[in-house]
């Protein structure tokens, strides 16, 4: 099931044992949907903020025991319940969709991960426990991998974001390099943009890969799958510095070449 913010990567496949593949998708509908809501631009945002809001008031309902009417809870209401999820980590993407919706610009990297807990984090940490695999060193372990993957997919749609009026490249950063604004809108692939793009991908592959020993707490075929998903983040980076950081021109993603460079690697990890 494709969701943009892991598009390039596997959400539910045949690796993933059979009896947990329909609760993973019954997560990530929940996900997409409020992204969704979040992202439709030629609707005003009072109007995407309520539509949010209804979600908060489902989820309250699912919290006192009612499953809510809408079909995208009936779907979730007995995942929730068979695996006991914790309802804030789905409160945890509401607040940062609906922040989306607000908030345009970041001031620094930290305040960036901030959004990345609640963005993406939920999503593995959800995951981690439909396997009963939440620890306090998988959980901390699946954060970074999750963050990574919310960053690299920043960090190739810097041209999509722009035409929403958003810049997720941290502002000091920005500074710090000598990148304004007025060279994201004119797709200035300059030198100093080059070295702002290259500091931040260093950056999210040292934080993905502080995650990877994650695969060997996770059994059978799903450590394969986040073997997979690790593989297709850092071959997205590898695209980036192969395309000399352009992401203006070319959005870098993955094709079947690609797939079998992630399978090969993922045998070594």
């Amino acid at each position: 099931m494709p969701v943009d913010h892991y598009e390039n990567f596997p959400v539910a496949s045949l690796l993933v044992p059979k009896a947990l593949r329909g609760p993973i998708e019954a997560i990530y509908h929940f996900a997409r949907a409020a992204d969704d809501l979040a992202d439709e631009g030629q609707v005003p945002a009072a109007e995407r903020l309520a539509s949010l809001a209804t979600f908060q008031a489902a989820l309250d309902q699912l919290e006192a025991g009612a499953t809510p009417a809408q079909p995208i809870f009936q779907r979730l209401a007995p995942v929730v319940r068979q695996h006991g999820l914790p309802l804030q980590l789905f409160r945890d993407l509401l607040d940062a969709f609906s922040q989306d919706v607000v908030q345009t610009r970041y001031r620094d990297y930290p305040e960036l991960l901030d959004y990345c807990r609640r963005s993406a984090n939920p999503v593995g940490r959800l995951v981690l426990h439909l396997f009963g695999r939440d620890g306090a060193e998988q959980l901390h372990q699946s954060d970074c991998i999750c963050s990574a993957l919310q960053l690299i997919n920043f960090w190739q749609d810097v041209a999509v974001d722009w035409q929403k009026d958003r810049i997720y490249l941290p502002g000091d950063d920005m500074a710090r390099f000598g990148v304004t604004p007025e060279d994201i809108a004119a797709a200035r692939c300059s030198d100093a943009w080059r070295q702002l793009l290259a500091f931040q991908i260093a950056r999210t592959r040292a934080l993905m890969l502080s995650g990877a020993p994650l695969v060997h707490h996770l059994p059978g075929r799903m450590g394969w799958e986040i073997r997979l998903t690790i593989q297709g983040g850092l071959r997205i980076l590898e695209r980036i510095e192969q395309a000399d950081y352009d992401i203006f021109r070319r959005r870098p993603r993955l094709g079947p070449l690609d797939w079998l460079v992630m399978a090969r690697r993922s045998l070594t990890m």
